[in-house]
């Protein structure tokens, strides 16, 4: 304080500007550290982290050696909305970390998720059978519902509209690589605008989705006598001189062309 009476801060010493260097946002994973420190179980609760994706990034949760839960960012107002709908949903708190689960990344990266460990206990069987078998369907590659009811040994396809819907782990299980059964995209899951990003990020066709909206449900080559779904690796190889249009596989065995063995057509 100075002969006036106000008071004149003083220079900091030594020790205070030393302090006063340390403060700064707690790191990433501090939260999870504490709580393995203090020894709270690990099955008491799962970490999550954001990566980057498509769609405004993915929120990913995992719990001690499985994938537990994920919401693409658009789909979420902020971490604290992923945080309590997944509480909601499987009872646990998710904890914010910055180590993913081993191969997470890699999965993302590459679009090929069928390795990684995915926890779902809460899903029918019906609707786990119907998720992996949308697991198989491989990065820039549609596949109609029909196809999926098909792979899963499902009756028909409204088990699998119901697994589309109730998928908690969107991307992973990629369900934008599904469409009805006439080739429209089936964004049953993530929207319309979010589906086509994530299409759009693995190179699909829109021409050769378009092929299958004006009534295309395969396509043959009139080389091979082979005919595939249109976004089959096999069927965009097929020059457009050689592509013969089917609209269904009865025709195209009529025609005498026989079922690719990598896209495997429904028969029917």
């Amino acid at each position: 304080m100075n002969r006036g009476g106000k008071w004149t801060p003083q220079p900091e010493s030594g020790v205070e500007a030393a302090l006063a260097g340390l403060m700064g946002p707690a790191p990433g994973d501090f939260a999870a550290r504490v709580l393995h420190r203090v020894g709270i179980p690990r099955d008491r609760y799962d970490l999550y982290l954001h990566l980057d994706a498509p769609a405004g990034g993915l929120y990913v949760a995992y719990g001690t050696d499985a994938v537990t839960g994920a919401a693409l960012g658009t789909a979420l107002s902020g971490p604290q909305a992923f945080e309590e709908a997944h509480r909601a949903r499987t009872g646990r708190s998710a904890i914010p970390t910055t180590r993913p689960l081993p191969g997470l990344r890699t999965a993302l990266r590459t679009g090929r998720a069928r390795g990684l460990a995915i926890d779902l206990p809460e899903l029918t069987e019906a609707e786990r059978a119907a998720l992996d078998a949308v697991r198989t369907i491989p990065r820039g590659q549609l596949r109609p519902l029909a196809w999926v009811a098909r792979e899963a040994a499902l009756p028909d396809s409204a088990a699998v509209t119901a697994a589309l819907v109730a998928n908690p782990v969107p991307l992973l299980i990629p369900c934008h690589r599904v469409t009805f059964d006439d080739g429209g995209p089936c964004d049953l899951r993530y929207g319309p605008i979010a589906g086509e990003a994530l299409r759009r990020a693995e190179g699909v066709d829109e021409a050769l989705v378009g092929l299958s909206r004006a009534g295309t449900v395969f396509l043959g080559s009139d080389t091979t006598r082979i005919y595939c779904h249109p976004t089959c690796a096999h069927a965009r190889r097929i020059t457009p001189v050689h592509q013969v249009p089917f609209r269904s596989a009865r025709d195209a065995r009529a025609a005498g062309y026989r079922a690719c063995k990598s896209c495997r057509p429904i028969a029917a």
